[in-house]
């Protein structure tokens, strides 16, 4: 299978929405039983919808440096690997 940056955030980004799904969930369940009221309900989605939001924003971001490290993390092959490996193959097909 092969890995990339944007399958890396659209599985982050995933995760994410399952969490908020599965919070909600819970809040909803925590209203209907009565231990919490329609309002806090109401008000701990929204804070958690905001939280989500934020984060999903901040963590959206990144720098090169960010993709850099990803990179290096992955331990994928830069373009500089990729032409010195095809300068050494030239010089051993030249042989």
């Amino acid at each position: 299978m092969e890995f990339n940056l944007s399958n890396i955030l659209l599985a982050g980004i995933g995760s994410l929405a399952f969490t908020y799904e599965k919070a909600t969930e819970i809040i909803d369940e925590l209203v209907k039983k009565g231990e919490l009221t329609v309002k806090q309900g109401k008000e701990l989605n929204e804070e958690l919808k905001r939280k989500m939001t934020k984060n999903i924003t901040k963590d959206a971001l990144l720098t090169k440096e960010d993709v850099k490290e990803i990179i290096a993390e992955l331990n994928l092959a830069t373009k500089l690997d990729i032409e010195e490996l095809k300068t050494r193959l030239d010089k051993l097909e030249n042989k």
